[in-house]
Parts: C-alpha cells; structure tokens; sequence
C-alpha cells in the first residue's frame, strides 16, 4: 500500500521510534500517526488548513496546536490528508476546533471511555438534554474513531467495539432517562436507583453486527424489544404491553431524530417476529410462542449473532438460552442452509452484483463482499454450531479462527478470508467517513473513488483496483468452492423438461445421451415427483428444491452401470422419506455427498433405508472428521459427552444419544464401504461407541432413580458386556449383551430415598430403567436392543445379580455354555476400579479351574449340535450357522481356553482372534490349525460386517445389489463373486475338520450340555 514518497515514510518512521512514553501509558493520538492519507490536491488541502488555523487563533488555541505540530511532524500533512478527502470529518472537526484538539492530544481508548461514562453516569433534566448531549457525544465519538482509524493508530476491532459500545450505552441512557421519568409518575418503581434497568424484565437485543460488535462507522442498529412480564416493575395500574410500547416508541426518537446537533444512530426494530402485525416491543411467552411454532430460518441465522445490549441484561440471557434450541438445532436443518443461499442470490441479482469491478462495486453485498466472509462464516456455523458449543461465537472473525481449529475450513482459507475482511472493513469505514453516508457502494466518478483510496494511503487508482478485485476473487473463490452450488436447470447437459402431459422429445434425446435405455419411464417417475405424489415432495419448497436439484441428480445417475435401474432405486428411496426438504437442500450445497449416497444405495440398502428414515445422519458427511480414519475412543467420549451435555432434561439425553449413535454407526459404515477403515476396524469401533453410551447413559439413568428412591449406601455398581460387545466385534446389528451386577455391605437393608428399595429391588429397577433408556423407541428410534439372557439363570432369575451371588452360581450351579459365555466378560463400567478388578479376578479365577477335558469336549459338541438342529444353515453366505462356519471358531476358541486357561491364563481374551493367535503361541494350538482358523475367522468377519451393514434379513445373492456383491469380493479379495463363494465352502470344511479333531463330532441328537 502506497503511503506518500520514500523519504516521508522514512521520516514517519523515525518519528515514531523516537517516541518517549511513560512505562504502561497510552500515546496521545498526534504520536500515533502511523499512516498518511494522501492529499492529492494540495492547494486546497492549505486552504483546508488555513480555515483550521483561523478557527483556532479566534479561540486563541493557535499555541497549542503548534505545539502539537512540534511533536508530531507530519501532523499538518494528516490533517490535511482528511480534511480534502472527508467533508463530513472536515466539518465535524471545524465545528468545534477545542474538541479536534482535546482528541489529538488524548488517548483515543481514554477518549471513547470517557464518552461511555458520560453518557451511562448523565441525569438529564429534560429530553433536548439528553437528545443534544448523545448528539454531541456521537460527533466526538465520530471523529475520535475516524482519525484513529485512518492514522492505524486502531486495528479493525477498536474501530467497530468503539462504536458498538458506544451504540450500547447511549440506548442505556435513553432508556434510563423513561424509566426514571416512568417512576416520576408512580408507574415503575426499580431495584436501584443508578441502574434503574436493572431486573425491570424489559431488554434491548443488539442484533447483526451491533450485535457482534462489529458495527460500521455509518452503522444502523437493528434491535428486538423484548419484556418478561414476570420480571416488570411496572405498578400503580400500568401495563406492560402500553408502557413498554411507549418506551421503545422514545427510544426509537431519542437515537434516531436528526437535529441541527446530528443523530445519534437509525434505528430499525423489523427484525422482531412479525413485524407487520407485532407491536414494537413483545412480550417474551409471545416471542417463544412464535419462534417456536413459526420461526423462519433466517430468523435462526439473525439470531446467532443477538446479544442483550441494553435494560435488563439477566432476562436477555434467559430468553437467549430459552430459544437456544431454535438457532442451534441439535441435527442439522439444511433447509435453512439453503435459504441462506437464496438469500445471497437474491442480493446477487440486483444490478451491479453479479460481477467482481471496481467503480460502482458494492463492497458489502456485491461479489466477495463482507456478507460473503460473514455467510461463508455464519452458514458453516449453522451446520455445526448444534453439536460444537465453540462455534457459537458472535464475531466473524473469532467464528473463522474457530471453524479452521475444529478443522471445518483450512487455516489458509481462515486467513484469506481474516485478511480480505479486514481490508474490505477499511475500504467500507473509508466510503462512509466521506459525508457519514450509509453506503458500501464504491464511487463510479473518479474524483469521488479516489477520495476512498487517498484516505487508505493508496496514492494510484491501478494499484487499489489491483489490490481490491484481489481480495473479491479470493472471498469468492473460498465462498463459491463451499456453499454456491447453484446449478441452473439445464446443467449444460440438454432440456430436461419434465412438465405437461406429453414427453419432450428433446429431454427424450438428452435422457438418452446420457444412458438411460426407458427414457419415457425416466420422465414419467421424475413427473410424479412434481405432481407431490410422495410425502417428501408434497411441500412446494420441496419440489421447488427438488426442481434445481434435478439435473445434478441425473447427471450422477447416468454415471452408474445401470442409469434405469439407479433411478429406481433413488425413487424407491423418495417414496420412504417422510421430508424432502432438508435432504434436497443439503445434497444441492454439497454434491459430493450425493456421489456417497448413490454408492450408499447402490451398495447397502439397509443404509439406505436408515437415511429415509432418519435425513439427518447425513449431518455428520459434513464434519471434516469424516475424510480421516476412524475416530478414537476419547474423540467418541468427548463428542458424546458434549451433546449429552447440551440436553435439557433426561428425555431429551435419550434422543440426543439416539441421533449420535445413528451418525456414528452410518459414519463408521460408510468409511467401510468407501474402503477408510476395515470391517475389523468397524467391529472395534461400533464396540467403542456401544461402550461410551452405556459409560455415559447409566449415570443419568441412575440419577433420574435417585431422585425418587436415593442411594444404597456404600453400593458398588458394574455393568459387564458379554457376547460380540465383549469381544468388541459388535455388528451394526448386534444386540448387547450385559449382565449388571452389585454388592453392598451386609448391614444395609434399603436406599436412603423418599420411596426407600430393598438392594435387590433397586438395582433390578435400575436395570430396567437402563433397558428401557436403550430399547425404548423415542422419536428418534431405538438406541440398542440388549439381552440379559446371560445372567444367573437367564430369564428365570433376576434382571441385576448381587456379585457373591454371580460368583456363586458361576461355580457351583452354571453349565458348560455360561463358562463358554464368560471368557468374552469385559467390565465396561464400574462405581470404582476395585470392583471392576474384584469381578476381572473372579471371572479369571473361574476360567483357570483344572477342567475335565472329555466332559468338556462333549458339552460343547452336544451345544454346536443344538444350534445346528434349531437353526439349520444350508448356504454358505449362513455365515454365522453354516457348519464350519463364524460359531464353530468361536467354540473352538472358548474351548481352548476353557480347558487350557488353567496353564495358560495369557490365552483368556474377550476378542475370539486374539484368544486364537495367544493359543498358537502358547502351544495350545497348532500353527497349521491356527492358519486354517485365523484366515477363515478375519473372512468370516470383514464378510458378516459388510451385510449386517448393507441389509436386514438373509442374503440371497440372487436378488442383492450389484454393488453389494462387488464390496463382498473385494474384502474377499477373489476375483469374482462366484470364485468367493467357493472359497468360503472351502474355508468351511475345513473349519469343520479342524473343529472335530480339536473337540469331537458334532452329532445332530438333542442332547443337553
């Protein structure tokens, strides 16, 4: 940026070393000249002076300013830098030379805190007072801010909290000025005299960017009233809907009347709900009333950035967390999204908006403006805001800082995007300082642009134009490559026109062009979604959706093998969605998620329906998490607990639990089937994530039963998973198996609640509770299914075992099955590291019994040929049943450990491969077993993952997705689907030879274990 020759910036810059401060002190403004606006016509600019310099002798200041001058060299120069390029400052300065003064030879920051004290500290005796006080105020807050702001004496955020503060307490002063006026008519009577707003129930909200603080220089302030009737002090028989009406009605006066002394700010209350047919203040149950029942979307957007700036700051705060759920849902709505972007496309349509130049530009609204740095920011905190409280911040610039950090933007686009807005803030305060204007529009007439370059510095037009246009093009790149996905209907591949009763022949043409073979039964289905014969498209906003999505829809169709049957399968898919709205919108601003979800309903119908169902676990594709590896148990824990956090009462956890295990459960399934993680990985992970929410929901579920029957004193507590959950193989089928056990000393008989419980009553009370919390399905479905089943005798006996019990049964009344059971027992969760170890030693010390080893074998041959007569398996894709197949690895597993644990205590893991390859290096097992067991078992289960994943009920591979064949043959890792099959037949008798020489035959006689 040009500032001048090299010698002036040279001897600017030796002045300023030159400075001598006192240790801690601020600089006076005249030391603070960092930069020069440049006079390009200096003969007036000396005319300009000559003016200053008259006023000041008249008032006999000429000494003072000299030596100012004194000090500051280049002082003269700065002043008449402003005074040719800004009438509007040149005048404000002229008005009262004395005041021009008091600025340049104070700190501007000791400046502005004076004024706010003033106005917050003033009494006025009538409403001219107070009106000419702020008036005058503002002037000096006007030129205080212009003159720090040009000299670089202030970064951007002084300039805007400056003038925000400033808007903050001169609304304070008005409203302090009708309360006390209020209470002189026996209608009010306050809680303290010197903040007579304090607890009134009556509250300003600063909204946009008064709201940010970040107001401009020539800044409107859009506000909300609010009142709590509850709150009001109002007495003596006045009303609250009149008297605060009135109030505002003053305010809005006060602050906004010009007057020969100016105007403090224009003020504008239309952002308040309704506000054709609401009056200029509202009563809080109203606002809730509307916000929650008809509430638009950018009503949410406005409101991320509300703060109560004036009156009674306590309610604003409570209001603002009472709507909380509105702006910040707790899944994403992205159809509010997309009316953000209309929004941005209706502004772009104005003339001058559609393309990036200089003259006439409009810096705020045009192409890779501000309001593109603020959408870029407030969008992406729309999407993430609901589950990360750190991106709910006010201030775009901090929101940018917060987006890179949580890895939603790159830091480089944080920084453009910091950079651009700083400067593109500068050259807006520049335009508005000219004749204090509220206008971002960059002068078409030469002479009036270069006024705005002059006062950044910039000496040549070329070099600003450079410069600006540098900064619009990387707003808008960073802008369009996230959000402007704004598709026209054609998409340059051809008509599609789908409307009337007769085929186009052109989009025939085109719908063949692109591969479709039935192009006639391809626009009659894409016609019936027009006609809203499904629920999803019913709404117009849905097909009006749908309508711009078309194009880009077909276009990735077509890309498929079969562009026909793909379409059939997206309509199967339409039909199910409840809503189309919020699925339209965010696959038309991110289209990369549709390519995900086409292989999705390519691949796995099971994930498919899971998205018909529930839109919204489409949410988590969006998090920058996505695109890395699966995410550690700490990440799971953490995020779990923040938006369990973020629940207001207990059933609300239970949702929120819900729609996090969804997300993750499709996360983690879909990093599968886009080949991130492996199906091993996604047994640990969905185990991992099973593990937190039960870590996490038991608490809560223990809290709501305390409330009513309190605590059994010094209890202990421990939930076990068995089963797959155990081994953390855990399909995303896969119920949970648990066993919840307890003790308590021997003298306690009953909790210490209202309603007291015997211990065993409790706890079995306790768990119900948790397996309802699990399986109860709430609007957002069922959590888990579980299964208690694996207690002391099963279902026979209690829901909750007290642990001498377990431990009891366990050796003198179980079978040779529960002892199979109990190798996978995994302590989750327990009330204190002791008792988990005490069950870890108890469940290890029946493990390592010396067993009979021929009674043994028969047990678990007579218990394989059980299942084999109650569910027999005739496929080799009966991956679980067939003979040989996942159960006979299993058994082998538990059976090695069972009768060799005694020796070999290592070989006791809850994961059946671990226990195999801790076997084969103990000796227990030989290596050639291992390599039939260990291959077969790592196959069984990448397979049984992926179908689990892809569809309910059993696979026919007759009648499945092509795409689901092709993902089994890669984890198989044979070359085509029928070679695999048989691959798999061999696995399975060979498991089965290993299983009979290891154990014995598996005779299909019913027998008992």
């Amino acid at each position: 940026m040009g500032q001048g020759s090299e010698e002036e910036r040279h001897q600017l810059k030796s002045s300023i070393l030159k400075r001598e401060h006192r240790e801690g002190a601020l600089a006076p403004l005249f030391e603070r000249l960092e930069r020069q606006s440049i006079c390009a016509d200096d003969d007036l600019g000396n005319r300009h002076l000559k003016d200053l310099i008259e006023k000041l002798e008249r008032k006999d200041l000429i000494s003072e300013f000299e030596q100012l001058c004194q000090g500051a060299p280049h002082l003269r120069s700065f002043i008449k830098g402003f005074m040719v390029n800004a009438p509007f400052l040149r005048e404000t300065m002229l008005r009262d030379v004395q005041r021009f003064l008091r600025i340049l030879n104070t700190p501007p920051e000791e400046t502005i805190a004076i004024l706010l004290q003033d106005c917050l500290n003033a009494r006025p005796e009538s409403e001219a007072e107070l009106m000419q006080s702020l008036r005058l105020a503002k002037q000096e807050l006007a030129l205080t801010v212009a003159l720090a702001d040009i000299a670089g004496a202030w970064p951007l955020e002084n300039v805007t909290g400056a003038l925000t503060k400033f808007a903050d307490a001169s609304l304070t002063a008005c409203l302090r000025f009708c309360l006390r006026e209020l209470e002189t008519r026996g209608k009010f009577i306050p809680v303290d005299h010197d903040e007579p707003e304090k607890d009134a129930g009556y509250f300003i909200l600063a909204m946009g960017k008064h709201g940010a603080g970040e107001l401009n220089y020539s800044s409107d302030i859009d506000l909300i009233v609010l009142y709590d009737p509850e709150r009001s002090r109002l007495i003596g028989g006045a009303e609250a809907p009149v008297e605060f009406v009135r109030i505002t009605r003053r305010i809005v006066k006060l602050m906004n009347e010009r007057t020969g002394d100016g105007y403090v700010f224009r003020t504008d209350l239309r952002l308040r709900p309704d506000p054709g047919a609401t009056p200029l203040a509202i009563s809080v149950p109203a606002a809730l009333v509307y916000y929650e029942s008809l509430g638009q979307n950018w009503e949410r957007a406005a409101l991320i950035k509300a703060r109560p700036c004036a009156g009674d700051v306590e309610a604003g705060e409570i209001f603002l967390e009472e709507i909380r759920p509105f702006v910040w849902r707790k899944y994403l709505d992205y159809a509010a999204i997309s009316d953000v972007h209309s929004i941005k496309r209706q502004i772009h349509a104005h003339k001058g908006f559609s393309k990036i130049t200089v003259a006439g530009h409009n810096v705020k609204l045009g192409r890779g403006g501000i309001r593109e740095v603020e959408f870029f920011a407030q969008t992406q905190q729309l999407i993430a805001g609901g589950r990360n409280p750190q991106l709910r911040d006010r201030r775009t610039l901090i929101t940018l800082e917060r987006l890179a950090d949580c890895g939603w933007i790159d830091q480089s686009a944080a920084e453009d995007m910091e950079a651009a807005y700083r400067y593109l803030r500068e050259v807006e305060h520049r335009i508005q300082m000219i004749n204090d204007e509220q206008t971002h529009i960059l002068p078409k007439d030469d002479e009036a642009l270069a006024r705005v370059y002059h006062l950044m510095g910039i000496r040549g037009r070329s070099e600003f134009a450079d410069e600006i246009r540098s900064k619009f093009e990387l707003v808008q790149k960073h802008y369009s490559g996230l959000f402007e996905h704004e598709p026209d209907l054609a998409l340059n591949l051809g008509n599609l026109v789908f409307t009337g009763d007769d085929e186009d022949p052109n989009t025939l043409e085109t719908l063949m062009q692109l591969g479709f073979q039935r192009p006639v039964d391809a626009i009659r289905t894409i016609r019936q979604w027009h006609y809203g014969r499904y629920p999803a498209v019913r709404a117009p906003k849905a097909r009006e959706r749908l309508t711009e999505f078309t194009p880009i829809l077909l276009d990735a169709l077509a890309r498929t093998e079969n562009a026909d049957q793909a379409l059939l399968t997206f309509d199967a898919f339409l039909s199910k969605l409840p809503m189309g709205v919020q699925l339209f919108g965010l696959l038309k601003s991110n289209p990369h998620l549709f390519n995900l979800l086409t292989m999705v309903m390519g691949n796995a119908p099971r994930m498919a329906e899971i998205v018909s169902k529930r839109v919204h676990v489409l949410d988590a594709l969006l998090d920058p998490a996505f695109f890395g590896g699966a995410p550690t148990a700490e990440q799971i824990e953490s995020a779990l607990a923040v938006t369990l956090d973020q629940a207001g009462y207990y059933e609300e956890a239970l949702d929120r639990a819900r729609i996090f295990v969804q997300e993750q459960q499709f996360l983690l399934g879909l990093r599968l089937i886009t080949g991130t993680i492996t199906a091993a990985e996604l047994g640990q992970g969905l185990s991992t994530l099973a593990d937190a929410v039960l870590c996490q929901l038991l608490p809560r579920v223990q809290q709501e039963l305390e409330e009513a029957h309190g605590k059994i004193p010094g209890a202990e507590l421990a939930l076990v998973a068995m089963g797959k959950l155990g081994g953390q193989e855990i399909t995303c089928a896969s119920d949970l198996d648990l066993i919840l056990l307890y003790d308590f000393p021997e003298d306690v008989v009953q909790s210490d609640g209202k309603r007291p419980l015997a211990p065993s009553q409790y706890y079995s009370r306790l768990t119900q509770r948790l397996v309802s919390a699990l399986t109860a399905p709430t609007a957002e479905g069922v959590l888990y299914e579980v299964d208690f089943r694996l207690r002391p005798s099963g279902n026979s006996g209690p829901l909750a075992t007290r642990f001498v019990s377990f431990k009891d049964y366990q050796s003198n009344d179980a079978w040779t099955w529960e002892h199979m059971a109990l190798t996978r027992a995994r302590v989750i969760t327990s009330s204190s590291p002791e008792f988990a170890m005490q069950i870890d030693c108890a469940v290890s010390q029946l493990l390592q019994e010396k067993r009979d080893l021929k009674k043994l074998a028969t047990d678990v041959c007579d218990m394989r040929a059980r299942i084999q007569k109650e569910k027999p398996a005739k496929s080799p894709w009966q991956i679980k049943g067939i003979p040989g197949g996942l159960i006979d690895i299993e058994f082998i597993a538990q059976f090695l450990q069972l009768a060799h644990g005694v020796d070999h205590p290592e070989i006791l893991q809850t994961r059946t491969e671990d226990a195999l390859l801790k076997a084969r290096d103990f000796g227990v097992l030989h290596e050639e077993d291992a390599d039939t067991l260990i291959p077969a078992l790592r196959n069984y289960e990448d397979l049984t993952q992926i179908l689990k994943l892809a569809q309910t009920g059993h696979f026919d591979p007759k009648t499945a997705p092509g795409g689901l064949l092709d993902l089994l043959v890669n984890a198989g890792g044979e070359p085509d689907f029928e070679r695999l099959t048989i691959y798999m037949q061999e696995q399975q008798i060979m498991v089965r030879r290993t299983f009979e020489h290891l154990i014995g035959k598996v005779e299909e006689a019913e027998k008992t274990s």
